[in-house]
This record gives structure tokens, C-alpha cells and sequence, in this order.
């Protein structure tokens, strides 16, 4: 048992070496970097293919996807910044080492959203078609990148021995801020090595993103009206991300409080949803004849 190993002790999985980074001539590849790169590949062919669907080039959907992963890195870290100030305010150059992670997904789609905007202005594209497919990407991206805190050994629940529980090295952690007295009074020590057990809230996430994207692939040829794919987006995603963000031990707080940033955004995404759904299947704005 080494210091790189993850365990599922209650499932009887023992993982080895499982190392954060890999090394090619001489240069340090984080596997984190490698799997967002993976995510992105894959949502880039998902978004082509899916471009023919509904009328819209390669070329334009090329344009697209490029601004909006663009802009969506820089809104992923603004929005991260934002509410870890205290980390951040006495050395500002900091704030653009983005190997040293900090990144939020909000922030991201915020970021992407209004790229996808000005781009769609500029060519003249339906937004609401173009934003259907976008939701689709993001949760490829969401898939993909979720297993990169995995490598990291970040973004876990509390303390649990259920069936699913996660060991990880006390050492190897990202940041010890994230592990709670619980943790730390059930800890599990095997081969001289001392683990904390832990909800593995990446894999939830990843899993209930998973079932997202496979619901809204069965339904787009059923929409009613463009936008509805990434307004079920915002919900399903939101609902899903309420309760996992509830167990998670890293969470963003609202500046001056202890309630979690990302539940109410989650709560702010579930209820835009169902308002702007209504709303269009009432009064039948951008009908689609199937």
C-alpha cells in the first residue's frame, strides 16, 4: 500500500499508483489538464454531429464552441475568485496560476453562455437552437472532467463508510481545510498508510451528469421548442447539484454567510427552468414540427 493508492474498502477495489500527473520528455502532464482536454474532444464531435440536426454549419458551430471554451475558462476562474477572495487578495498574481486548480462550472457556463450570445449576434445564428446543443457539450465536459478530481483527490463528501465510501491518503489531499473532525476521528490505517473515508461526490456527479446527457439525447427529437434542452439542462443539472453540493466538504460560500454558492445558484437554475418552460409551452413560441 503506497501513498498514491485510492481505496473502496466496502467494495473491495484497492487502486495502486495512482498517480496525479505523468511525465513526458521531462515535462509533467497533470492528468486533471489531460482529462478536460479529453472532455473537450469529445463534446467538439458531439456538438458537429449533432450541428446537422438543425441546420447550423461545421464552420459555425466551430466558431462557437472555440469562444465559448474560451470564455468559459475565464468565467470559471473569475467566478472561483470571487468567493475565495480571502485567498487571493494579497497576492494577485496568483489568480492566474491556473495549475494550481480553481475553477467553478457556473462560472464556466456563465462565461460560455454570453460568448455563445455575442457569437450567435455576430453570425446571425438562432441562439436558442445553438445553446440546445451547447448543454449537451457542457455535460460531456462535466462527464469528462468530474474523473479529474478523482486524480486530485479533491471535491469529496463528508466522512461515510457506506457502501461507496472513497479512501484517500491524508497525505496526499489537496488541501487539508477539506477534511473534517470526522474524518479525522474515523480514520482507516492500512499498511502504515492512513485514509479518510469519504462520500466520492466526483463519481456521483459524474454519473448523474451521465444520466442527463442520455435523457436530453432521448428527448431532442420530442422538444417542443428551442431552448428547452438547456432549459432541462439548468434544471436536471440544478437538481442534481443541490444534494451532491450539500455533502461536499469544499464549498463556496456567499461572501459574509455560511450558505453554500452553489445551492442557491442550483436552487436559482431549478426555478428559471420551470418558469421559462411554462412560459414558452403556454403561449407556443418557437414551435418545432417533428
Amino acid at each position: 500500500m503506497s501513498e498514491q493508492s485510492i481505496l473502496f474498502p466496502n467494495l473491495h477495489i484497492t487502486l495502486e499508483h495512482v498517480g496525479k500527473n505523468i511525465t513526458i520528455g521531462g515535462f509533467s502532464i497533470a492528468f486533471y489538464g489531460i482529462i478536460i482536454a479529453c472532455g473537450m474532444i469529445l463534446a467538439m464531435f458531439l456538438l458537429l454531429h449533432e450541428a446537422k440536426r438543425v441546420s447550423i454549419s461545421e464552420n459555425d458551430m466551430m466558431d462557437v464552441f472555440l469562444f465559448a471554451i474560451v470564455f468559459g475558462i475565464v468565467g470559471a476562474r473569475l467566478y472561483y475568485v470571487l468567493f475565495s477572495w480571502e485567498q487571493y487578495r494579497n497576492n494577485l498574481i496568483s489568480i492566474f496560476f491556473l495549475r494550481q486548480g480553481g475553477l467553478a462550472i457556473y462560472g464556466g457556463v456563465i462565461g460560455g453562455v454570453l460568448a455563445i450570445l455575442g457569437v450567435c449576434r455576430f453570425k446571425k445564428l438562432n441562439f436558442w437552437k445553438v445553446i440546445d446543443l451547447a448543454a449537451m457539450g457542457v455535460l460531456v465536459g462535466q462527464i469528462c472532467g468530474r474523473w479529474g478530481n478523482f486524480f486530485n483527490r479533491e471535491v469529496f463528501g463528508g466522512y461515510t463508510n457506506g457502501l461507496f465510501a472513497m479512501g484517500l491518503p491524508l497525505t496526499a489531499i489537496r488541501s487539508l481545510d477539506d477534511v473534517t473532525p470526522e474524518m479525522m476521528q474515523n480514520l482507516l490505517e492500512v499498511d502504515g498508510v492512513q485514509f479518510i473515508l469519504v462520500h466520492p461526490t466526483f463519481l456521483y456527479e459524474s454519473l448523474w451528469n451521465l444520466g442527463v446527457l442520455l435523457f436530453i439525447l432521448w428527448y431532442r427529437k420530442r422538444q417542443k421548442f428551442y431552448g428547452e434542452l438547456f432549459a432541462l439542462y439548468l434544471m436536471l443539472y440544478g437538481i442534481g447539484r443541490f444534494w451532491i453540493e450539500g455533502i461536499r466538504t469544499d464549498q463556496l460560500k456567499l461572501i459574509g454567510t455560511s450558505i453554500p454558492v452553489s445551492q442557491v445558484v442550483a436552487v436559482a437554475m431549478v426555478l428559471f427552468a420551470i418558469v421559462y418552460m411554462v412560459y414558452m409551452r403556454r403561449t407556443h413560441k418557437q414551435d418545432i414540427a417533428h
